[in-house]
């Protein structure tokens, strides 16, 4: 085979421009050409994440860690001195430094210091000849809140991966989700320049054989998180199981992100904190799931809400449509007065109300199927899926976090095969109408159908990052997103959401209405047969003009309106007056100190 032939045939794998560029800058076959990658110096600096009000949440910087000798025995009482840390911090920094707390006396131990720390240690260096002082550069955590949106660098948790394989902890399986700093890895990143010259014999540049790799510097992420109000957030939930998502409904904008237990951001790949990661890998609660986008859940009454709208939609009921409160059907747990409409229906959360609202859908038949109630359930079932799908249920929202699971909602098909027989009845699936049995629903769907409502109709994906560098978010957080049911519907609900907040509804006791501010919401028990139930809540504030909308959900929480809506009412306070009225504060402390103590 000739040169140029063999010239031909490497060519034609190149692009279009790249086999351009090739035959035009390097037209001589009968020269040998060496194809060269040149990696230019310069490293780009990874990107920091700040705030929605600028506030640096995590950059790279330089860190200072301190190797303690493994033998003679160490001094800890004038090391302590030296640092000018008390005996107790002392024992405790080691303590979360080793991996467990049988580790043997003289254990390799890394310290983390602050620069005034490790001047001390440089100036009293003769004095302590077996301390070894070194500093790197590494993503370093400004804030103690957070973790599960700010994630990890991969890089920079190996020590961590390779700590929960020992403990055969098979559910963290998904522990390489990296949050935010996994999700935009490489736009944080940025880029290093690269040429690719074609030389000749005698060393001569004759053109390139590719594309070069102009240089990039890493991009600094604006998160839509308010830092203070995840802080705040966070102390509602802290040791609880549960999550409790809140977003902005006009934008789709995630102000507060919390995955409980929770934990500091830091503790995955410090190096001096090897013990407290042991902690957590053991931990029953299990805080290392992120719960808001990996965990789905029966969302219980809060479902009622969907039923509602699509039953609306359908024309199985209107606004004005009463059920009796039949307890031959389904039990209700609440005493209430009759639901002759679908406010009261809401407002009381009556399940047999619920019960014969979607009963209407599942057992409407046509004139063209009344001789196939089968054939009309299934159909049914099918339609009232595409309507509740069309919420981003069954589907990931697209949230730019890593490992988005996407829910569950049951199809004919399922409940064909689950059930043996294709003619099972509406009886038989009735959990669907209160929000029970196969569905499950993420926190961020939760809290994106109160937005929907919020919106009568649409939303935007929720997301964490509002813009990236000097430009905006990604393309596909900005396309608006509409569900199958008209606007009217959804202002129905409404009312009946309004009514749950008020005297006599299910979350009367969480009303704002003292300081000016009406909450829609809705309530939700989500049953539980190994062990207390779960408590749920949804809703946004102000109800005639929606400015946050927030999901919660309390794990052996018991009843929503006890657990769930407390929560939210104290950060959709905290959010749009900036702080608690004394009325409440009691309430709050109370709130607080559950967290503290995990129940």
């Amino acid at each position: 085979m000739s040169l140029l032939t063999v010239f031909l045939v490497l060519t034609a794998y190149l692009s279009p421009q790249q086999q351009t560029d090739a035959l035009i800058q390097a037209p001589d076959t009968s020269i040998v050409y060496t194809k060269r990658r040149i990696v230019l110096p310069e490293v780009p600096q990874r990107g920091r994440i700040l705030d929605r009000h600028d506030s640096v949440l995590v950059a790279t910087r330089l860190q200072y860690l301190l190797k303690l000798p493994r033998r003679p025995p160490l001094d800890t009482l004038a090391l302590g001195q030296l640092l000018g840390w008390g005996p107790t911090t002392m024992r405790k920094r080691i303590a979360d430094a080793l991996p467990y707390e049988e580790a043997p006396a003289g254990y390799p131990v890394q310290l983390r210091l602050t620069a005034a720390e490790a001047a001390r240690v440089r100036r009293k260096s003769r004095e302590w000849p077996d301390l070894t002082l070194t500093e790197g550069r590494q993503r370093t955590y400004t804030t103690s809140v957070g973790a599960h949106v700010l994630g990890y660098m991969g890089a920079e948790a190996e020590a961590f991966y390779n700590q929960a394989k020992r403990y055969r902890r098979g559910r963290f399986y998904q522990l390489r989700n990296g949050g935010i700093e996994g999700y935009y890895n490489g736009i944080l990143n940025g880029r290093r320049g690269i040429l690719h010259p074609l030389v000749d014999e005698q060393g001569q540049t004759q053109g390139s054989w590719a594309p070069d790799t102009a240089f990039q510097q890493g991009q600094d992420l604006h998160l839509t998180l308010d830092v203070k109000l995840q802080a705040y957030t966070e102390q509602l939930l802290g040791r609880r199981k549960g999550y409790l998502v809140a977003l902005d409904p006009r934008t789709g904008e995630i102000l507060a992100y919390v995955s409980a237990p929770i934990y500091k951001p830091a503790t995955i790949t410090a190096p001096d904190l090897a013990g407290v990661r042991a902690k957590l890998l053991q931990q029953e609660g299990m805080p290392l799931l992120n719960r808001p986008a990996m965990r789905a859940n029966p969302p219980g009454s809060v479902f009622k809400l969907i039923n509602a709208a699509v039953a609306l939609q359908l024309g199985s009921i209107s606004p004005t449509t009463g059920f009796r409160c039949d307890q031959k059907l389904v039990n209700c747990v609440h005493r209430h007065p009759a639901p002759n409409n679908l406010t009261a229906g809401l407002k009381y959360s009556c399940n047999p109300y619920f019960y014969q609202v979607l009963g209407k859908v599942i057992n409407y038949v046509p004139d063209s199927l009344v001789q196939d109630t089968v054939a009309a359930r299934h159909a049914n079932l099918a339609q009232w899926r595409r309507y509740v799908r069309s919420f981003g249920l069954d589907s990931v929202l697209g949230v730019d976090i890593p490992r988005e699971a996407p829910g569950f909602l049951p199809t004919p098909e399922y409940y064909d095969k689950a059930r043996g027989t294709t003619s099972w009845r509406y009886r038989s699936i009735y959990s669907l109408s209160i929000g029970q049995g196969e569905i499950n629903l993420t926190g961020l769907q939760m809290a994106n159908m109160a937005a929907i409502i919020a919106n009568r109709g649409w939303y935007y994906p929720p997301h964490l990052v509002s813009s990236i560098g000097t430009g905006g978010p990604l393309p596909q957080f900005t396309e608006k997103r509409y569900t199958l049911i008209d606007s009217v519907h959804f202002a129905a609900l409404v009312p009946g959401m309004v009514a749950v907040m008020q005297r006599g509804g299910t979350a009367d006791a969480s009303s704002l209405e003292d300081v000016g501010i009406t909450i829609a919401g809705k309530t939700g028990t989500v049953e539980n047969d190994e062990g207390d139930d779960h408590a749920a809540f949804v809703g946004f504030a102000p109800a005639d003009n929606p400015q946050i909308a927030v999901a919660v959900y309390i794990e052996n929480g018991g009843f929503g309106a006890d657990a769930a809506a407390p929560c939210a009412a104290l950060v959709m306070e905290k959010y749009l007056r900036g702080s608690i009225a004394p009325k409440r504060k009691r309430w709050e402390a109370r709130i607080q100190n559950r967290a503290r103590h995990g129940y």
